[in-house]
């Protein structure tokens, strides 16, 4: 099969005093995402992306949060990482989709300078879009946020 499809899934808890990141791009914001790195959802769902799509595991895998890999690392030297082992392996991203779950930010000014940024990395199209759960689960409360993508690949 020459076309393959990955989905990937993320989510972080808010934490004062760490910078918001979402699609490699920082927004003004007192409160960032927990994490290893720097807890981008956007870029870390679109990691397990491409990775499954080409078969290749996931985030994890790749990137521990053990002493392997460096506490606040760029999710877009991850992104950059995992797409070079998706074409060592073979494969080209075709397109991605992103979407970030939650009630703030509100994304919509910056959408297309996250999706230009991503795409630039990916070498393929990426759209990134948000939703709101309506005030539901841990979103809904403003305890952090989520992100999905899917990703399509091509044998090369």
């Amino acid at each position: 099969m020459s076309l393959r499809v990955g989905m990937g899934v993320d989510a972080h808890a808010f934490a004062d005093g760490v910078p918001l990141v979402l699609g490699g791009v920082t927004f003004d914001s007192p409160r960032g995402l927990a994490g290893h790195s720097d807890g981008d959802v956007i870029t870390h769902a679109l990691i397990d992306a491409v990775l499954g799509a080409a078969g290749l595991g996931d985030i994890g895998s790749l990137f521990p949060s053990d002493g392997s890999t460096p506490i606040g690392v760029s999710s877009l030297d991850l992104l950059r990482d995992a797409v070079a082992q998706v074409r060592a392996a073979g494969y080209a991203v075709l397109n991605a989709d992103c979407i970030l779950i939650g009630e703030q930010p509100r994304i919509a000014e910056r959408r297309l300078e996250m999706a230009e940024v991503l795409s630039g990395l990916v070498g393929a199209p990426v759209n990134v879009r948000a939703t709101t759960t309506d005030g539901l689960g841990f979103t809904g409360r403003g305890d952090g946020l989520a992100a999905q993508a899917v990703a399509l690949v091509e044998r090369s």
